[in-house]
This record gives C-alpha cells, structure tokens and sequence, in this order.
C-alpha cells in the first residue's frame, strides 16, 4: 500500500490534470486522496509545497515508466533506448495521460510562481540532461555542447507533441511518427 503521502500526490497529479493548477483546492484533493486536509498540511505544509511535491512526483513517476524494462527482455541498442525512452512518453495509458497534462499545467503555472519555476527548470534540464546522455550513447564523438541542445530540441518537441496529443490537435501515432522523425534529424546532425 502507498504511503499517505505519495497517495496524496497521486491525487494531486489527477486532480491538477483534470481540473489545472487552478483547480486544485486543498479540500477536493483531500477528498480525491482519502485524507484530512490536515494531513495535507503536514506533509507539504501550504499549496506551494504540494505544488512543487507533485513536480517531483511526476517527475519521478515519468522516469520509473520510461526506464524500467522486462529483466528477460534482450538488451535494447542505444538507438532503441533513446527511442523508446522518448516514445514512452507518448503512450495511451491514465499514467501517461496525467503526467503529461499535470507537467503542462505545471510549467503554465511556472511563468508566474518563481519558486516553481526554478524547480521546474531543474527538472527540464535534468530530463534534457538524461536524453543527450542516450543521444551520446548513439553518437560517442559527438561535441558535449551539441548533445545538450538536441536534447533540449527533443524534449521541448516531445511536450508540444504531447499537448497537441492530449488536446486532440493530431493523434498519438502520428505525435510519435513526428519524433522518430526529429530523432533520426538529430542524430544525422549530430553523425
């Protein structure tokens, strides 16, 4: 069973996907989560604690569903790693869904909190970070310098692509046609 308090942050998460950060009063989240308001309070202490929690746990919840893999599964080449770590984040399920809505509200919500606009800059960088380490596993001699801003180019594509997806501005198969098409473009630039 989870703890109380990531069961709260799963109910943040729904509830800022479904309803936006504006959205999100304490109470309802209480009763999306089970819990007192009380409880709330404790663990994250205001509305910017739970704000900046829930960052963490998308964050981390994104990172567990793009990275684990079957233990008898043949080793993926680093081309399919990268691929599919980016193609996981463009997949039909709840998980998903909320992850990538609840992160868009977030990031909206950023332009005018600083506080969550440095923690989510620190995310950004990190999940930009992680993909240029994959696109350094498919090109080894490529320049640092470059890698970091394809890894930049592909993660911003990946939440444009992901917005218009969950908004209904194109479908999912064609999202992910797009960014095997921005992978292979970067990786030719980059070869």
């Amino acid at each position: 069973m989870a703890s109380r308090s990531t069961q709260i942050l799963e109910a943040a998460a729904r509830v800022i996907a479904r309803r936006g950060i504006r959205g999100l009063r304490v109470d309802e989240l209480a009763t999306e989560a089970g819990v007192s308001t009380a409880l709330i309070y404790y663990y994250f202490k205001d509305r910017s604690g739970i704000l900046r929690a829930t960052l963490e746990y998308i964050s981390d919840r994104a990172e567990r569903y793009t990275t684990e893999r079957d233990p008898d599964a043949p080793p993926l080449s680093p081309r399919e790693e990268l691929e599919e770590t980016l193609l996981l984040e463009l997949q039909d399920t709840i998980e998903v869904r909320e992850n990538s809505a609840a992160w868009g509200e977030l990031r909206a919500s950023a332009v005018f909190d600083e506080l969550l606009r440095e923690d989510l800059a620190r995310a950004t960088l990190v999940w930009a970070q992680e993909i240029a380490a994959l696109l350094g596993q498919v090109q080894p001699m490529a320049p640092a310098a470059a890698l970091a801003s394809a890894g930049e180019r592909l993660t911003a594509l990946l939440e444009g692509l992901s917005m218009r997806w969950l908004s209904g501005g194109i479908r999912i198969d064609h999202a992910r046609a797009l960014l095997r098409g921005a992978v292979d473009a970067e990786l030719t630039a980059l070869g």
